[in-house]
């Protein structure tokens, strides 16, 4: 995936914050176990081993196929539809993964002590 001009990548799109968008606003147990950035326009949203899993269901929703990690040190792209997995891809803009600080699963605070109970 070396083409900057993929369908469903949009180069430009910043990410919507530093946490899972839906959680953050009260939408679930408001916990994640890692984080997703839409590809196409840069929402943020928990993965699919979280509790709630907004980003498949934001990517599904939108239409959007493109999932990339939000991750510190992961660099790949998932395609929601054929569920194809991507070494790499096109650059988008920083920052390209939630703070350091920030702990996995997190965000700090919210997360239950038996969170590994939880998981999908």
């Amino acid at each position: 995936m070396a083409d900057d001009r993929i369908p469903g990548i949009d180069p430009s799109a910043k990410p919507s914050g530093e946490g899972c968008a839906e959680c953050l606003a009260g939408d679930g147990p408001g916990w994640w176990v890692h984080l997703r950035r839409c590809a196409a326009c840069g929402h943020i949203g928990c993965c699919d081993s979280s509790p709630s899993q907004h980003g498949t269901r934001h990517a599904k929703q939108e239409g959007h196929p493109f999932l990339t990690s939000f991750e510190p040190g992961e660099e790949w792209f998932w395609n929601v539809e054929t569920e194809q997995y991507y070494e790499g891809g096109p650059q988008l803009p920083p920052p390209v993964a939630h703070p350091l600080a920030q702990p996995t699963p997190g965000p700090q605070g919210a997360v239950p002590p038996d969170w590994q109970q939880h998981v999908n």
